[in-house]
């Protein structure tokens, strides 16, 4: 007889039973591999076993049962691929590294705790468990943890927005802002409970005892610090009424001093219109609030003695003006009188220089004199001269050859042709020496 199992057919005799049976369990193994579940097969000379078919849905329970008992607690170590972050606040990527990728999946209550802007390219090591969406078949890492691979994830955090801020020019030295010389209300950011407080009110009251100070209290560390510590600025500056503002706690790890790296911290100091020192951690703890602020502090007591010049000091400070004053008013009083002498000494009666004068004068006439007596010489010769030409081109000059000019008595004109003229007319005779008159008697034409 013939049974097939799976697809392969197999022919089976009485004769060759146990050589059947060994191709049917070979056959069994290779349809249906060790690790999955399957019945029992029952070999008989009448009937084949029959294999449990699984539906698509229970495959994939078994698979998801499978990885929540063997991959509920993984770390994976990869570079960051396709990172999209949705309007829930979930975030989504795929952690790959040069043979293979996984999905993850950061939910929003996981991806408010980061610290870090996460960004393609950057290695995480991230802790979570693999879980399997039966609807598709999708395998996907859930993450509960990740950190940056070889750096803190404060420090990354640090680092970017330190780097963001920069580039925006909140750290730019013109945007500093010059402290009142001796302020007369100092408003400050701190906890009311905080030993910085007690720092600051002690070195207050011992250097400018009149200084008003007014509280913003704050909480300095912990989850919503950031908020309240922007929020105590910005009122502060609200009011108008401090000359400078002290924002400050004292020293302690990188996650307590956290909340003056927020970029909310920094966004307040740079809006705040009041000249702000940043007086947070110890001399060597450096924060984002540092870099913004006017002025950095390296504690908060040292914030204080900025603020607060001691009234020894100034009074010290004013005697030293006051003689370095005294000073400078003699000296120049000297050199003023030296100046006189030296201008007194230089100076001559004014009845000295009239004699020079006058001697000056003497000199200007003469010159003007002869000056003039060679101009007027000259102004003769050249009138000389023109006569000269006038007398040379002159018309009369004809007339003392023997020439005469005639004219009409009646209207003065020229009588150039005898045709003009009327026996019995009276004419007027030029000569060289003088003119007459006569009577034309006869007239001749030639």
């Amino acid at each position: 007889m013939c049974r097939t199992v799976g697809h392969l057919p197999l022919h089976i005799n009485t004769a060759g039973l146990r050589r059947a049976e060994f191709r049917l369990r070979r056959a069994a193994e290779v349809r249906y591999p060790r690790g999955v579940e399957q019945q029992d097969l029952v070999f008989s000379a009448s009937a084949a076993p029959t294999p449990h078919i699984h539906t698509v849905v229970e495959l994939m329970r078994l698979v998801k049962g499978q990885l929540d008992r063997t991959f509920a607690d993984v770390w994976v170590v990869g570079e960051v691929s396709g990172f999209r972050p949705s309007n829930a606040g979930h975030c989504y990527f795929d952690l790959k590294d040069s043979d293979s990728a996984v999905h993850v999946a950061l939910f929003r209550g996981v991806a408010q705790k980061v610290r870090f802007r996460i960004e393609n390219g950057m290695e995480l090591v991230c802790h979570g468990k693999l879980d399997l969406y039966t609807k598709r078949g999708d395998l996907t890492l859930v993450v509960d943890t990740l950190e940056p691979k070889g750096v803190g994830a404060l420090q990354l955090a640090f680092e970017q927005l330190k780097a963001q801020l920069a580039k925006e020019g909140l750290f730019n030295p013109e945007r500093k802002r010059r402290l009142p010389f001796f302020p007369r209300r100092v408003g400050i950011v701190t906890s009311p409970t905080g030993a910085a407080i007690r720092d600051m009110l002690h070195v207050l009251q011992r250097r400018a005892p009149g200084v008003d100070v007014v509280l913003a209290p704050a909480r300095v560390q912990g989850d919503g610090a950031a908020a309240e510590v922007a929020a105590a600025i910005q009122l502060l500056d609200a009011r108008g009424d401090c000359d400078v503002l002290i924002v400050g706690r004292g020293g302690g790890s990188m996650e307590d001093l956290w909340a003056f790296n927020e970029e909310v911290v920094a966004r307040a100091i740079a809006a705040c219109r009041t000249p702000l020192i940043s007086a947070i951690g110890h001399e060597i703890d450096f924060t984002i609030a540092d870099f913004v602020a006017d002025v950095r502090a390296p504690t908060p007591s040292a914030a204080a003695e900025i603020v607060a010049p001691a009234r020894a000091d100034l009074v010290t400070q004013i005697v030293g003006l006051r003689q370095r004053l005294r000073v400078g008013l003699r000296r120049w009083w000297e050199l003023r009188a030296q100046r006189i002498a030296d201008v007194r000494r230089r100076l001559r009666p004014p009845t000295e220089r009239f004699a020079n004068y006058l001697l000056q004068i003497d000199h200007a006439r003469e010159r003007l004199a002869q000056q003039m007596r060679r101009g007027l010489e000259l102004r003769l010769s050249q009138c000389a001269q023109l006569r000269s030409e006038l007398e040379h081109l002159s018309p009369l000059a004809v007339l003392t050859r023997g020439y005469a000019v005639l004219t009409r008595v009646a209207d003065g004109s020229v009588v150039t042709h005898v045709t003009a003229l009327q026996r019995g007319e009276s004419v007027r005779v030029r000569v060289a020496a003088g003119a007459f008159e006569a009577i034309v008697g006869e007239i001749y034409e030639t």
